[in-house]
């Protein structure tokens, strides 16, 4: 079924900002667990799924996605009829309320049009999750609606998620209104901004768009047209998490240092795909202590790791303590320096600077190439 659908994977909305690290590049390439990229998962899960034509809408500061993805054939694609193509947009900049997945759609409506495959699935790129898209398509087909949107029940809408959408239901899961998660509620089904639909109505709703208003984004026209056409609920399970905020990054993150759910969720018949780079093992010297922590190639931990996660070349010096923390490649963490409940972006150098703590939910943040 699957090789009946062409995938696209959507930039993250415009009023999405994460503080810090999405000065430097969109969400789709924050490093995730040390080793990926957040836009491995739905590219992934397109290439688990058997689709051989994936396209990549890219609305800001493009050149760390086109840099990872390259030819994209380290996500296993079909590598003679497989392709992974890019979706530039040239008219509006990184914080006009134009520059939506829309204007991206209108400005490669040619290559949308010549798809050979009946059905389009559409997915984030700011998402973390699993999910078998032949399986949602079979779903969809079988209902005979005209737009599947997949969606997550979540008991933590007042804390996290946002800038993510609520999906509001009726018995017969008929999705019924989209709107935005204003936190009033703790319990809610979120938008996983993912949706199955044919390729002729993915082409109508970009072409109302311009009738309505440039400033929509596609969720904007599901949502008014959950009168018109048959859109319904699909219901998400398992390990989810929507990359809205660093509160968000930062919890996601740490989920997944508890081993069970991610072992649940790292599965080795569903690889997560990423570009890899050759590196040599870390060192550990004599006296290091590493805890519940993830730690990438080339480093040197001279001192204490507990819970965190240590990214490529970096160095933790002696007497050091890093906890609760996520430290980005290639940071230079001084001897006697303590971390805690914090995000090191990359390159930084934390030297004078003795501690580096947050004591509230939100992680303390260091810039890039920062020098402490």
């Amino acid at each position: 079924m699957a090789s009946r659908a062409f995938g696209v994977i959507n930039s993250a909305s415009n009023f999405i900002r994460v503080e810090g690290l999405h000065d430097y590049r969109p969400i789709g390439a924050f490093s995730f667990l040390g080793r990926f990229r957040v836009i491995d998962f739905p590219i992934s899960n397109m290439s688990n799924s058997g689709f051989e034509r994936i396209q990549v809408c890219l609305n800001s500061r493009p050149r760390s996605i086109v840099e990872h993805i390259g030819s994209g054939r380290h996500y296993n694609i079909n590598s003679k009829r497989g392709a992974i193509q890019m979706f530039f947009t040239q008219n509006n900049g990184a914080s006009s309320i134009y520059n939506t997945d829309i204007n991206a759609y209108l400005e490669n409506i040619e290559q949308i049009e010549r798809m050979p495959q009946e059905y389009v699935v559409i997915a984030p790129s700011y998402m973390i999750y699993k999910q078998d898209y032949e399986a949602l398509l079979d779903a969809h087909i079988e209902s005979g609606t005209d737009i599947t949107l997949l969606y997550h029940k979540v008991d933590q809408a007042k804390e996290y998620y946002r800038g993510c959408n609520i999906v509001t239901l009726n018995k017969q899961k008929g999705v019924e209104s989209l709107e935005r998660n204003m936190g009033t509620a703790k319990e809610r089904n979120i938008s996983m901004d993912t949706y199955v639909m044919s390729k002729e109505i993915f082409i109508d709703l970009i072409k109302k768009s311009r009738k309505e208003s440039s400033a929509y984004s596609l969720a904007d026209m599901i949502a008014l047209s959950c009168k018109e056409l048959d859109v319904r609920g699909f219901q998400h399970k398992g390990f989810f998490a929507a990359i809205t905020s660093l509160d968000d990054y930062y919890r996601a993150n740490m989920e997944l240092l508890d081993y069970s759910t991610s072992m649940e969720f790292f599965r080795p018949e569903w690889p997560i795909y990423t570009r890899t780079t050759d590196a040599c093992p870390t060192q550990y010297v004599h006296g290091a202590k590493v805890v519940n922590s993830l730690v990438c190639n080339a480093g040197l931990i001279e001192g204490t790791v507990e819970n965190s996660i240590i990214g490529r070349n970096v160095h933790i010096g002696k007497n050091t303590v890093v906890r609760n923390s996520i430290i980005l490649a290639y940071n230079d963490i001084a001897d006697g320096v303590y971390i805690e409940n914090a995000v090191i972006d990359k390159w930084a150098q934390i030297r004078h600077v003795k501690k580096v703590v947050s004591g509230s939910v939100t992680p303390a943040y260091v810039k890039r190439n920062d020098r402490l």
